[in-house]
């Protein structure tokens, strides 16, 4: 079955950005698709600004790197109970802003292929640290070199003290090496699992030993604390640094098909994975000296990207769906926090992953409860409905909500109908239902149950008919993939 131009560029739209915005679609639909790459790259060529949350006066904070430093030191310290409390309240504070300023721009930014690809190494490099500052330097690093090169961007994220503290290796000396940074390294962020032994990882640790950071953030190599003698990592043999590591790894072709492999199952498909096909793109990808944005044209600009099976292939994370209905129908929330609550209850929270290996994806995001919500979310906002969910112990994925032993908040908006009524506001009521669904839904052959959805629709008048129709259509299975 031949796939149309619309359903293709709204696929691309989808797996190199959050999906269409309504209030950019017509634009989008007129190019020619031979302009819809060139148009991506062009809207992310810009660096990004650093998001700096100390100046951010959505709270009112005014911590400086001093707090901070007490942060650091509180089990040393002699601060009371109280003070402690305080401090920790302050910096959870801080890290919700920072989650809110990152998820605003996703939905508002022009440069959609930046920002997901940045939200791709967010989960690649899982880093899970309640200092703020540190996190928020990360994600910088993360941001600007997204779509630049590889080996930068594993020298600056493996550098932020984020990384090296959450991976501990400010306790790595040469007296007594700590693995944990050395073994992550090599598993989740180069080579993979099977492709270097217990003896690589014992001897990488001793390269790293010395990597850490001072109190404001900044990586500090401390030579006193380094084990200076010969190594033995991956064959080869020397006085190897960590950053002599990094290259070894790189210089593995093995390092490029893992990380092409990881892109492929985010961008293109998460099931149907051809070995010779992700082989290809790895070995192109190492070839270019690990050239990001190169390996995102060949997959990008590729007629097999295109194909049905990829089409509505994937289902959307949380952070992927609540940007994309955000993108569809731009909202004004009266309590931006309770956004909060409702990537902890679909099970994703900005800079919360579960685990150093990041969020595993693919049908792990649907269960009995989570699909619920998934399909009751349009309804709750069209009704300012309230998020009302059990708490888990784990209160700094809680982002500070507890409520007695409850989480709630309440998703009070207003949507802006405009941008969907400039396009189908016009629609004869026969036709409003299948254009709807070949723009909402991600599927070859969009054909909704019309019987039973007209039912739930409001045909009195054409703006009713396109706000229930979209709603409803929101509210299905179909929509949760793209």
């Amino acid at each position: 079955m031949p796939v149309s131009k619309q359903l293709k560029l709204q696929h691309l739209l989808w797996r190199a950005g959050f999906g269409p915005t309504t209030e950019t679609w017509q634009r989008w639909l007129a190019l020619d698709e031979k302009d819809w790459w060139p148009t991506l790259q062009k809207g992310s060529s810009l660096k990004p600004d650093k998001f700096d949350i100390a100046d951010n006066a959505f709270h009112g904070l005014s911590m400086g790197v001093e707090e901070f430093i007490k942060v650091e030191q509180a089990k040393k310290s002699e601060l009371s109970k109280e003070e402690k409390k305080q401090l920790r309240e302050q910096n959870r504070e801080l890290m919700q802003s920072l989650n809110l300023i990152w998820l605003d721009e996703m939905v508002v930014t022009r440069a959609q292929l930046r920002e997901k690809l940045a939200f791709f190494w967010h989960g690649h490099f899982a880093s899970r640290n309640l200092n703020v500052l540190f996190q928020q330097d990360m994600l910088h690093v993360i941001r600007e070199h997204a779509l630049g090169n590889f080996r930068d961007l594993l020298r600056g994220v493996s550098k932020s003290a984020a990384m090296l503290a959450f991976l501990n290796n400010q306790q790595n000396k040469k007296a007594k090496p700590n693995e944990n940074f050395a073994r992550e390294v090599m598993e989740l962020f180069t080579m993979g699992r099977g492709h270097y032994t217990e003896t690589d990882i014992k001897e990488a640790a001793r390269a790293f030993t010395g990597w850490g950071f001072n109190l404001q953030g900044e990586f500090v190599f401390r030579k006193n604390q380094h084990d200076a003698g010969s190594k033995t990592v991956l064959g080869k043999t020397g006085r190897f640094t960590g950053d002599d590591v990094l290259d070894l790894l790189l210089e593995q072709r093995q390092t490029a098909h893992f990380i092409a492999r990881k892109l492929y199952r985010f961008l293109v498909n998460e099931e149907k994975i051809p070995e010779a096909r992700v082989r290809q793109l790895g070995d192109r990808f190492f070839d270019s000296g690990y050239d990001i944005m190169a390996l995102l044209q060949e997959i990008f600009t590729s007629t097999w990207f295109f194909d049905p099976e990829n089409i509505g292939s994937k289902i959307k994370s949380p952070v992927e769906l609540w940007v994309g209905i955000r993108r569809t129908l731009p909202l004004t929330l009266e309590d931006p926090e309770a956004q909060l609550l409702l990537q902890r209850a679909l099970g994703q929270v900005l800079f919360h992953p579960p685990n150093v290996a990041g969020w595993p994806g693919g049908r792990t995001w649907i269960d009995s409860t989570s699909l619920m919500l998934r399909l009751r979310l349009p309804h709750i906002i069209a009704a300012n409905g309230a998020l009302d969910l059990s708490a888990k112990s784990d209160d700094d994925t809680a982002m500070g909500q507890n409520r007695g032993g409850r989480l709630q908040a309440r998703l009070a908006l207003n949507v802006d109908w405009k941008p969907m009524l400039t396009i189908f506001g016009n629609t004869p009521e026969g036709s409003a239902l299948p254009e709807l669904a070949r723009f909402l839904w991600q599927t070859p052959k969009a054909e909704p149950p019309q019987a039973v959805l007209q039912k739930h629709t409001d045909a009195r008048t054409n703006e009713q008919l396109v706000k229930t129709t979209t709603l409803q259509l929101m509210a299905t299975p179909e929509y949760q993939v793209c």
